[in-house]
This record gives structure tokens, sequence and C-alpha cells, in this order.
């Protein structure tokens, strides 16, 4: 549930560059979406953890793009560089979006926004893995929500890139 509040988070802070940086109405639309569900996931994760006696707290967007790097550490030992989460956006791959307007940022923006959608699939098949997850009723149904919608949202970025999926 942390790791996955961090993730909305750079999803959040994605769908905020849209308006100073592309006038495409459908992807202002799909932004506006975007933005209202992970912010509702990323409250009822936090509501959750709090009941759980776990900290809830997320990372603050201000705008810039200092949280976008959020990492996880690596599972890999012998490696010094930790990995960022499933699907998260680069540094590299932020600084282009941030950089980018009109229809280059449309495609930078639905490229990154579906490798990160495709990310809190692999998150949500992580937790249905681990023994027990998904006895929590309340846990079952918000992670199938979250992957439903993640879905469909892929499905309509995937038509708006013009890929026949």
């Amino acid at each position: 549930m942390q790791g996955m509040i961090m993730h909305h988070a750079q999803a959040v802070e994605m769908t905020a560059l849209i308006e100073s940086r592309t006038q495409n109405k459908e992807l202002r639309l799909l932004g506006a979406r975007i933005s209202h569900s992970q912010a509702e996931e990323m409250n009822f994760m936090k509501r959750w953890l709090e009941a759980h006696g776990e900290l809830a707290s997320a990372p603050k967007t201000s705008g810039d793009h200092a949280h976008h790097s959020m990492n996880m550490p690596s599972m890999n030992m012998s490696s010094q560089q930790p990995m960022l989460m499933p699907g998260m956006l680069t540094t590299k791959q932020m600084d282009a979006l941030i950089k980018a307007k009109g229809s280059e940022f449309d495609q930078l923006f639905l490229t990154g926004m579906i490798q990160h959608h495709n990310g809190a699939l692999i998150m949500v098949k992580d937790l249905f893995d681990t023994a027990g997850a998904g006895q929590n009723a309340e846990l079952f149904n918000f992670a199938t929500d979250v992957d439903s919608g993640q879905r469909a949202e892929i499905r309509i970025m995937q038509t708006m890139l013009g890929e026949n999926h």
C-alpha cells in the first residue's frame, strides 16, 4: 500500500502537466479521469494503512518534479542502484515529459502512462501472489478495482495512440 501510494503520486504529478502542455481535449479529459481516480485510490490506501496501524505518509507533489524518482530498495543486493517501482517513469523520462509540448507531449504522456499503469498491474499481481492477501475483502475489492480501472485506461490510451490491441 505504501509503495502504491508513491506510485500513484507520480501519476497525479504526470496528469498535472497536461494543462500547460497540450490543447488535446481528449487527453485533458483522460488526464482528469486518471488524476481523480488515482487521488481517490490514494485516499483509500492512506485510510486503510491508518486503520491497520501503518504509516500512511505520501510524498507531497509540489508542482515541480522533485518527487518523480521515488525508489524502492533493490532486491538485488549486489547492485548499489535502487530499482524504480514497476512502471514508474525514470528521471530521464519525466524530464522529457516536462519539456515536451503539443503532440510530442501527448505521445510521451500516453506511452509513459501506459508503462505506469502496467506497473500498477504488476503490483496488484504481486499483492494477490502474497499469501493471504486476497482474503481481506476490502483489500481484494480495492485491488480488483485498481486492476480493472488500469486495464480500461490502458485500452483507452492504446486507442488514442492508434495501437491495435
